[in-house]
C-alpha cells in the first residue's frame, strides 16, 4: 500500500471519528501523538485542507449527490468524498484521476457495494464542471 493511500485511510479514520463524535477533526488531529499518525505530513495536509474548505466541499457534495441528504449518506462515503474533493480542487500536484481512483478503491474495500459507483459518479460530475466551480 502506498504512503499516500495509508495517509488517506488515516485521514478517513480521523474524519470518521470526528463525524461520529461530533467534534472538530482538527482538534482530534491535535490529540493524536505524532507517531500514531503514519504518513503524518500528508494526512495532516488532508485533515487541515478538508477542515479549511469544509463549507465549500459540503456544498458541492450536497449539490451533486442527487437524492441524498448529507445526513443519510454513509459516513465513510461522505468523508471519502470530502478527501477526494479537497484533492481534486485544492491539490495542484495530484492528478484528478488518482484522487477518484483512490476514493473508489477505498470505498470498495470499506463501504457498501453501491458506494464505489456512487462516489465515482459524484466526483466525475465535479471534475467535468471543475473549470466553472467557484472556490470562494
Amino acid at each position: 500500500m502506498s504512503a499516500r493511500r495509508k495517509a488517506r485511510k488515516r485521514t478517513l479514520d480521523i474524519l470518521f471519528e470526528a463525524d461520529m463524535r461530533g467534534v472538530s477533526a482538527v482538534d482530534l488531529l491535535q490529540l493524536r501523538p505524532i507517531d500514531e499518525i503514519s504518513e503524518s505530513a500528508y494526512a495532516r495536509t488532508l485533515v487541515l485542507g478538508v477542515a479549511e474548505h469544509s463549507a465549500k466541499i459540503d456544498e458541492l457534495i450536497h449539490t451533486y449527490a442527487e437524492g441524498w441528504d448529507m445526513d443519510r449518506m454513509p459516513i465513510i462515503d461522505r468523508n471519502l468524498l470530502r478527501i477526494a474533493l479537497f484533492e481534486i480542487l485544492w491539490s495542484a500536484d495530484l492528478d484528478d484521476k488518482i484522487a477518484v481512483s483512490e476514493a473508489v478503491e477505498i470505498a470498495q474495500e470499506l463501504s457498501t457495494k453501491d458506494s464505489a459507483a456512487y462516489i465515482n459518479g459524484i466526483l466525475g460530475r465535479v471534475i467535468m464542471l471543475k473549470s466553472v466551480i467557484s472556490l470562494s
